[in-house]
């Protein structure tokens, strides 16, 4: 309701949206607003936003108007409190934090980006010199076959088979990376409004991504083992749900792996409840050897659309992943893929699929497993009590924190200061009020030495401010 004018016209706030574009209801125009100014930029993360009392004077408005407002943002994890400090504008999911020593990079150690031992560049070099001498490289600078080339789509399928997918060229698209996957695949095969199931804590770019698609995300329980089945069906009898999306073999940031049991309960309740399902293997690793594994997609391989982001693993500059799709898909994913002009680098495709054929990826694979088990022995060191990972390969680590007087965007900034880069949990969380963690890339630092230096100074850090 609006309240009398008042003299606070000329007062300073930190945030002062147009009052003349305020309209009924008054908390959902301020939260729109509030909204707009965050994802545009105008309002930088870690911005203080005026008191909720101050900025309803100074609108005119109730101040339980403000709190709606705000409640609405919180609920989006666009903005968060600090018990007496104040409400903060976070960073918006997949942003790098700003601060002091931003332009001082080269000194910083990296936990925060996850990258996966870039060094082991030679095979891929090897096979981009060997894709360069083929005599039709020409065919390959076209703008046909946005899906990707029949034999690099072969080649795809052929990888995944690997991953316990069985598909075909025919039901296999290439994607500039997994974030391009989940972009098309909410872009077309959802609608606005349209609900889908999440772990509480998933995937940053996702959040990301759900946001700009208007899809809502339902944060579903977990446990050690996964998602838990009796609250998904629960949530699909209470809202509707028209999709999950699963991470089973290394969860981020959990790094929980779903076990074959649960997996065969939650695909109980997917089949039931008719869900689009995306599993999203985001892992490096090459699970063949383990006779027991299977994935969602042979369980159900006409709900399932499955990413095999392992390539991302063997180079990050090579942005391919791959991706299996069911037949009832084909039409408005691919569309979606041509519509949205993010066709592959028929190069980058190219060279990925000379790595695969000539047994240089699993390779490459290999070794960074082995690394990784290396980066985590030394984690386990440092950090004996932390969470350990569903697999020992894993790229990050998942640390849960005490009580500190800073979390969020504060926590990483206090960090950086002391030149190492982490991601906290308000970047992955869709829950109002999430756990204070971090999510630690042991795969990022350039050598071990620059991991041990970094892992010890999140630990003098917090052992130097918990509060009791």
């Amino acid at each position: 309701n609006k309240m009398p004018t008042n003299s606070f016209a000329d007062f300073f706030l930190s945030w002062t949206p147009d009052k003349k574009l305020l309209t009924r209801p008054y908390y959902l125009a301020l939260a729109n607003a509030l909204e707009a100014d965050i994802v545009s930029g105008k309002l930088a993360s870690g911005t203080k936003l005026p008191p909720q009392r101050e900025l309803a004077d100074f609108l005119d408005i109730n101040f339980t108007t403000v709190t709606q407002a705000y409640n609405l943002l919180r609920e989006k994890n666009l903005i968060y409190g600090v018990i007496g400090r104040g409400t903060f504008v976070s960073p918006l999911p997949g942003t790098n934090t700003p601060g002091k020593n931003q332009l001082q990079d080269n000194q910083i150690i990296e936990l925060g980006l996850v990258t996966g031992f870039d060094r082991l560049r030679p095979p891929v070099i090897e096979a981009g010199e060997s894709v360069l001498k083929k005599g039709y490289i020409n065919s390959l600078y076209s703008s046909s076959e946005p899906a990707g080339h029949l034999h690099q789509r072969a080649a795809g399928a052929h990888w995944m088979k690997q991953m316990d997918v069985i598909t075909d060229s025919e039901h296999t698209a290439i994607f500039s990376g997994a974030q391009n996957v989940i972009s098309t695949a909410l872009l077309s095969l959802f609608r606005i409004g349209d609900k889908l199931a999440v772990d509480e804590y998933t995937y940053s770019n996702l959040i990301g991504t759900a946001r700009l698609s208007h899809i809502r995300l339902i944060p579903i329980s977990g446990d050690g083992e996964g998602m838990m089945p009796d609250m998904l069906e629960d949530a699909c009898r209470k809202s509707a749900v028209r999709g999950v999306f699963l991470m089973p073999n290394c969860a981020n940031p959990t790094t929980r792996t779903i076990t074959e049991k649960r997996k065969d309960e939650l695909c109980s309740v997917i089949e039931k409840y008719k869900l689009i399902t995306i599993e999203d293997d985001n892992t490096g690793i090459l699970p063949q050897q383990n006779l027991n594994y299977h994935s969602i997609h042979s369980r159900l391989p006409e709900q399932t659309l499955y990413i095999c982001n392992s390539t991302m693993a063997i180079c990050s500059g090579l942005r391919v992943a791959f991706a299996a799709f069911p037949e009832a898909c084909r039409t408005r994913l691919l569309n979606a893929l041509f519509h949205l002009s993010i066709k592959t680098s028929s190069l980058d495709a190219e060279i990925m699929t000379e790595l695969i054929l000539s047994g240089k990826a699993a390779k490459i694979l290999t070794e960074k497993a082995e690394l990784a088990r290396q980066r985590n022995q030394i984690f386990d060191k440092i950090f004996p009590d932390a969470v350990k990972p569903g697999s020992p390969e894993a790229f990050f680590r998942w640390l849960p924190l005490p009580k500190l007087p800073v979390r969020g965007i504060e926590l990483e900034r206090a960090l950086q200061a002391k030149n190492v880069n982490v991601y906290s949990s308000h970047r992955f969380t869709v829950k109002s009020n999430p756990e204070d963690f971090l999510r630690l890339a042991i795969s990022s630092p350039e050598n071990s030495g620059d991991l041990l230096k970094a892992l010890n100074i999140v630990k003098e850090f917090i052992e130097n401010n918990i509060t009791y």
